[in-house]
């Protein structure tokens, strides 16, 4: 499910926005009810060189290639962790695991030690 049209971050506020979290820091919250699978949004941001703040790694399926890392630029960058969670990436794409209510913080799994 990847090669979806990038929202702009005026799009994704219709969808999610960022404010305190109870988690760490600043968090992603649903704008509105999303319903199980939805596609949420997609981590947008130029190609990273190492790791830092704001930056996701995708690794390919098939474990041929190498990491590919984007530095978060949109409102997606706030994503904190929670075991479990309730949204995942495929690729650098988000999609929702579950139902996620209007103002329920948006998590992902980070993997590995935190």
């Amino acid at each position: 499910m990847t090669g979806r049209t990038r929202l702009t971050n005026l799009q994704l506020k219709g969808v999610v926005y960022a404010a305190a979290s109870g988690i760490h820091g600043q968090g992603l919250f649903a704008a509105r009810d999303i319903s199980p699978g939805e596609y949420i949004g997609t981590f947008h941001g130029p190609e990273a060189q190492r790791d830092g703040i704001y930056v996701l790694w995708v690794y390919d399926a098939d474990g041929d290639a190498g990491p590919i890392g984007r530095s978060g630029r949109n409102l997606l960058r706030y994503l904190n962790h929670a075991d479990p969670c309730n949204a995942h990436f495929d690729g650098f794409d988000l999609y929702a695991l579950c139902a996620i209510a209007c103002d329920q913080e948006i998590t992902i799994d980070y993997g590995g030690e935190l």
